[in-house]
């Protein structure tokens, strides 16, 4: 598309050909100020054209590089495609306008997309055409009227909100009912570019690598599961790694002996496979003990560390203040002599720790004398006995990632100020030097991340482990319904930012609904309390089974038997909601008209009776229920729903989380589901019609005890 010109007229910009051609990131020169123009025209650098709205967008989607099927991958997709973009124009008449809206809400209720099972320019089409419509779409969004076509428009807006809010800020006018022109600016004759064209890639390349030279370090310390915010660090070594052609290590960082176990070192290998890097080797930083000792040693013989017996609160007071320790002149003598009694674990060595000598003046606090050793005669899990004296992080992460021969360290910004100190370690140890690369930690609406208090709703039995699917552990969400594919995508469009975001949950979990919904299976279940028995009294005298898809376009997901019954299961609120003589559609059945509606003294419907109407319209039904058939052959299921741990959105480092526990966090549904459930696996997805995502979290077993279903959120609301 190099060279081409798109022009049209002031007062009509052609909305969905801007859209196609922002999110395809198509280098074309925009020029609205072509007056003499009559319709929207494609102008080539070879002086040919082409004219037409619908014909500019087809050519776009059939020459887009970035986006895969923007036009279908086969002859079937490409003709759908192009009824739905001649079928936009529909929403153009006034009178016409919610006819069509019905129309495409009835069509979204089962389907992610228009055609496939991605973004194509029908899609663009029908999106524009809503857009272009101004205050009367806005003002259905906010409705519940169409809820398919609304979660559609949103999902799309999401996705890629920063290309559309700017074209939609350019060309739409709030509160108007028409699309308006750009401003005549330099802006408006500039190429269009693709704000997402490197969506997932980290903004900034390593500063100083060589293809093929880089060498990355993922070093958790093994005092909990891997949770979200790690995940991100384990990524982006990933990734840089494989930009780079480099390579990863995993290294644990177990310098803490009261906080770390075995049990936490094997949950960090599992989980880091899951999140599928391939990492060169395992060390450990107890591996260098030894070398570190050494170190340590060397440096207070060149005068360059001390040994310092000050109680722990004056030296932290000392520390802000910037006053010298009394121990800072001691004699190489001294410090040797006290080292000795650190490395017994004497009394006399538990009192000590040792000191960097650096400038307890320094206006950087992390650079006013940092702790490199303490004395701890707790047993190491991987060691055991054989240390009273362990490294502190400070000391040890710059000597082992400068021995390992890393190139380059990737830090969160919540260290930026030990960044200094990290540097000021590796000259005096006279030690290579290795590059530092900050990003920003990732922070998430109601959720913990310090692994301390999560431990601590592990320890008073709040939740029910390290997995539990309301912890943001790797193992917690992936049993909560997320696919790994979802998690790498979304930590990935972030990139190697180093803004400090609070994000919420949403982005995340329409990425997984994405993934999820082109392939799960579908399924029926009805809340078991107060159900309602629906006769039809010219129903099947006999039951008889039908074998149907389990989703309408994905054939992979296999089949279901359905079985046909006179008698139906409905659940409370759908036969609350019909009146006598309304028809209604039965999903996967057809029509059925009410007959009777029986209710009980507090006015609650008990019962409904009614007629099958198999050759009417589910077009003109306004109520479609999912019904279960009256056998014994359905199942029981547990219908578990989730909400946030905490109360507030941000914990600062002063608030006690017991002040902020959500006394209501779980809830749990008793329902009955159809027979094919029987077969559902630990860990598979399923779609429940009219409900939403569920992962299986306990399968069938026996009939006495139910199945247990975790409901996925699906990123329209917090869940």
């Amino acid at each position: 598309m190099d060279g081409m010109k798109l022009s049209f007229p002031p007062e009509s910009p052609p909305l969905s050909v801007i859209v196609a051609l922002s999110l395809s990131a198509s280098p074309v020169t925009i020029d609205s100020s072509a007056a003499a123009t009559t319709v929207p025209s494609f102008v080539f650098s070879d002086g040919r054209k082409l004219n037409g709205a619908t014909v500019l967008l087809r050519y776009v989607g059939r020459s887009a590089k970035k986006l895969p099927d923007f036009y279908g991958n086969n002859a079937f997709d490409s003709s759908q495609i192009d009824e739905w973009v001649d079928y936009a124009s529909v929403f153009s008449s006034g009178s016409e306008f919610e006819n069509a809206c019905g129309r495409v809400d009835k069509y979204l209720e089962s389907s992610t997309f228009l055609v496939g099972h991605s973004l194509s320019i029908a899609d663009v089409a029908i999106w524009s055409a809503l857009a272009g419509t101004g205050q009367r779409w806005e003002s259905l969004r906010k409705s519940k009227k169409y809820q398919s076509l609304v979660r559609w428009f949103n999902s799309i807006l999401d996705e890629y909100s920063e290309v559309l809010n700017k074209v939609l800020a350019t060309y739409v006018k709030k509160g108007s009912g028409k699309p308006v022109a750009a401003p005549k600016s330099k802006d408006s004759q500039q190429a269009v570019k693709g704000d997402g064209q490197d969506k997932g890639k980290p903004e900034v390349d390593l500063p100083e690598a060589e293809i093929g030279k880089v060498k990355l370090r993922f070093a958790p310390e093994p005092s909990g599961y891997l949770h979200i915010g790690h995940a991100k660090a384990a990524l982006l070594n990933k990734y840089f790694a494989e930009r780079y052609q480099g390579e990863v290590i995993v290294r644990f960082d177990d310098t803490n002996p009261a906080k770390e176990s075995n049990e936490f070192v094997d949950n960090l290998v599992k989980d880091i496979g899951t999140l599928g890097i391939k990492y060169e080797k395992v060390t450990y930083t107890s591996d260098y003990f030894p070398e570190l000792m050494d170190m340590a040693e060397k440096l207070m013989r060149e005068g360059k560390a001390y040994v310092d017996d000050t109680p722990r609160e004056q030296m932290q007071k000392e520390r802000m203040d910037g006053i010298d320790s009394k121990c800072r002149n001691h004699s190489v003598e001294e410090n040797l002599k006290l080292w000795k009694e650190m490395i017994a674990g004497s009394e006399r060595g538990l009192q000590c720790c040792v000191r960097g000598k650096f400038n307890m003046q320094d206006p950087n606090k992390a650079m006013r004398d940092p702790v490199y050793y303490r004395c701890n005669p707790m047993s190491h899990h991987r060691i055991g006995d054989k240390y009273k004296i362990y490294p502190t992080y400070d000391f040890a992460c710059p000597f082992v990632d400068s021995l390992e021969g890393i190139t380059h360290a990737l830090r969160s910004s919540e260290y930026h100020d030990r960044n200094a100190q990290y540097f000021k370690v590796l000259e005096d140890m006279g030690l290579r030097q290795v590059q530092l690369y900050e990003f920003s930690r990732l922070n998430l609406v109601f959720t913990l991340l310090s692994k301390r208090k999560l431990l601590w709703f592990v320890q008073t039995g709040l939740v029910d482990g390290w997995d539990d699917p309301r912890f943001p552990t790797v193992q917690g969400i992936v049993r909560r319904g997320l696919k790994i594919e979802a998690l790498i995508q979304f930590i990935l469009e972030q990139g190697a930012s180093k803004n400090l975001n609070l994000m919420e949950w949403d982005k995340l979990w329409s990425i997984n609904k994405r993934i999820i919904d082109p392939v799960c299976p579908r399924h029926t279940a009805v809340v078991a309390e107060r159900r309602v028995l629906f006769t039809l009294t010219d129903g099947p005298d006999e039951p008889f089974v039908r074998m149907i898809p389990k989703h309408k376009k994905f054939e992979g997901a296999g089949e279901k038997a359905t079985t046909f019954t006179k008698s139906i299961w409905l659940e409370e609120a759908d036969a609350s909601a019909i009146s006598i003589g309304e028809e209604v559609t039965l999903m996967d059945w057809g029509n059925a008209i009410v007959k009777e509606i029986t209710k009980d003294e507090e006015g609650r419907v008990t019962a409904l009776s009614g007629v099958l109407n198999l050759q009417g319209s589910v077009k003109t039904t306004k109520l479609k229920l999912t019904w279960l058939p009256d056998t014994n052959e359905l199942v029981n299921l547990t219908l578990t729903e989730f909400d946030y741990l905490i109360t507030k959105k941000k914990l600062e480092d002063e608030d006690e989380v017991a002040d902020f526990v959500n006394p209501n966090t779980k809830k749990e549904t008793l329902a009955l589901g159809d027979s094919n459930m029987r077969n559902l696996k630990c860990g598979d997805v399923i779609q429940l019609e009219r409900k939403g995502y569920f992962r299986c979290d306990v399968p069938f077993v026996k009939s006495s005890k139910p199945i247990v279903l975790f409901s996925i959120p699906d990123g329209r609301a917090a869940k």
